[in-house]
């Protein structure tokens, strides 16, 4: 599949120049004739047997689909609605006691954040922020978990050396990394991967996945497991929970919102993970290039899409490109815009935004 074809299948790029897929990627059009097609099943013939083998399989290709983007088996992921679900999970599972102490860094999104203090203030555990790229080497004796973002959702700095810091499990926030740039596991040193279905894999909101290194597997227990979490439900009180990471699956999704997400990840997996991943590494390095040109300070970033740069007035300047056809976003607190590319984008997509600033 070419640039072009890509680019033919998201509609919006007919109107505007899109750039915020850091916060909600563009749906495909293949997305919305998913969603047409459980409804119509669903009011057709009844939301009972047929639909809900529709929903399980589209269940299990939905595991295998984000399994394959992150080179992982499917019984190492579980569905989920967001990045912040898994982190929570994850916080939720482990056995960290007061005292216990998590490393993070200074760049963190709140969808990490967030379950952060809760499990500091609740479970009584110390939380450390350090600079972005002195994690690996600010893990002290207390430090039980480092919990930090894959890619920054700041600039596009992209964590490293977090595989060699021996016991010490690594949670990654993948929300701006699972479909945005290529993913190792191995190579990340993670025992933990959480990310977004609706950003750089233009699904819907409400989509999500969370991968468990099979290490452990066995040492995550699933906190509250419901229906679709058991191995086998008609057992009553004598149920137990799946063996697989589907044991935290979410509790409950929309059958269409799971088709929608499928219909997206087969989109984009169609011309080449790999392709994907470079042509919007590549344009958004173009991107960056032609900003630091014009004089703007480009935020610290390394190969990834995300391009953020310093604006004297980053909301209003927001507003004002939206009213021009330039949708990007601004990061509160930090005085930055920040565009994410991707490869549906083009040329004209950065001619517009850069026409826009001058």
């Amino acid at each position: 599949m070419d640039p072009a074809t890509l680019r033919a299948e998201f509609p919006v790029l007919e109107k505007v120049a899109y750039l915020n897929a850091g916060t909600c990627g563009p749906l495909p059009r293949s997305a919305n004739m998913a969603v047409g097609e459980m409804l119509a099943l669903g009011t057709g013939q009844g939301r009972s047997t047929a639909y809900f083998e529709a929903m399980l399989d589209r269940r299990t290709r939905l595991r295998n689909a984000y399994a394959e983007v992150l080179g992982a088996a499917g019984d190492d992921v579980a569905l989920t609605t967001c990045t912040s679900e898994g982190i929570v999970r994850v916080l939720g599972a482990l056995a960290l006691r007061p005292g216990d102490e998590v490393l993070t860094s200074d760049e963190e999104h709140p969808g990490l954040l967030g379950p952060l203090a809760a499990a500091r203030d609740g479970r009584g555990i110390a939380v450390r922020a350090v600079p972005f790229l002195q994690i690996a080497e600010s893990i002290g004796p207390q430090t039980r978990l480092v919990a930090c973002s894959h890619v920054s959702w700041v600039g596009g700095r992209v964590v490293a050396g977090l595989d060699d810091i021996g016991d010490v499990p690594v949670l990654l926030d993948g929300a701006q990394g699972i479909g945005a740039v290529p993913i190792d596991l191995a190579a990340l040193g993670c025992a933990f991967y959480a990310g977004s279905g609706q950003k750089w894999l233009c699904g819907p909101v409400g989509t999500g996945m969370l991968w468990i290194a099979p290490r452990w597997s066995e040492l995550l227990p699933a906190p509250g497991p419901t229906y679709m979490n058991l191995e086998n439900p008609g057992a009553g009180l004598d149920a137990v929970p799946r063996t697989t990471a589907a044991r935290h699956d979410a509790s409950a999704q929309s059958p269409e919102s799971v088709a929608a997400a499928l219909a997206a990840l087969e989109l984009l997996r169609g011309p080449g993970w790999d392709v994907v991943h470079e042509r919007a590494a590549a344009l958004a390095e173009q991107l960056a290039d032609a900003l630091a040109e014009r004089g703007l300070q480009v935020a610290p970033r390394d190969r990834s899409t995300l391009v953020s740069w310093q604006d004297p007035e980053p909301p209003a300047t927001r507003v004002r490109l939206a009213a021009a056809g330039v949708i990007i976003r601004d990061l509160p607190g930090t005085g930055l815009l920040r565009a994410s590319v991707g490869a549906w984008n083009d040329d004209s997509d950065l001619d517009r935004l850069l026409s826009a600033l001058s």
